[in-house]
């Protein structure tokens, strides 16, 4: 039997979990102070969390071990990671938590196509049918009529 916390799926769930709380410290963090800063602060404490993490696990290992090909998509990610934050707050400072966070969510619904277009994964369609449900939840849960 595999132990709970050795399965994508109970990961996934913390993710989503932590990413639900995220919002809601985010938006009340948020009220007073600049979306950038905020989002620079969030940054830092990350990168201590991090820091932290790696040194108890004894995880740290040489940046000259790391590809050139990793090096180059792990800063495009992160350079992602920090465009998609930068935007997630200045919404949150914006709009109602519970409405940006549902259209933030669309990112499953592009993860799925892009991971179709550029990695060559394959989805039935009943996988696409869960995709367009997403993104018909994420719309009708941001929907303020």
């Amino acid at each position: 039997m595999i132990p709970l916390f050795g399965t994508w799926q109970a990961w996934a769930l913390l993710s989503a979990g932590f990413a639900a709380l995220t919002a809601i410290f985010a938006k009340i963090g948020v009220a007073q102070i600049g979306s950038d800063f905020a989002t620079f602060i969030r940054t830092l404490v990350v990168i201590a969390a991090l820091a932290g993490l790696l040194t108890a696990l004894r995880g740290w290992q040489s940046p000259a071990t790391v590809p050139a090909r990793t090096w180059l998509f792990l800063v495009l990610s992160g350079l992602a990671t920090g465009a998609s934050w930068i935007c997630y707050f200045r919404a949150l400072k914006l709009g109602d938590a519970a409405l940006v966070a549902p259209i933030d969510k669309l990112s499953v619904v592009l993860v799925a196509v892009f991971g179709v277009l550029f990695l060559g994964e394959r989805l039935a369609a009943v996988n696409w049918l869960g995709i367009a449900l997403i993104a018909a939840g994420a719309i009708l849960v941001a929907w303020k009529p």
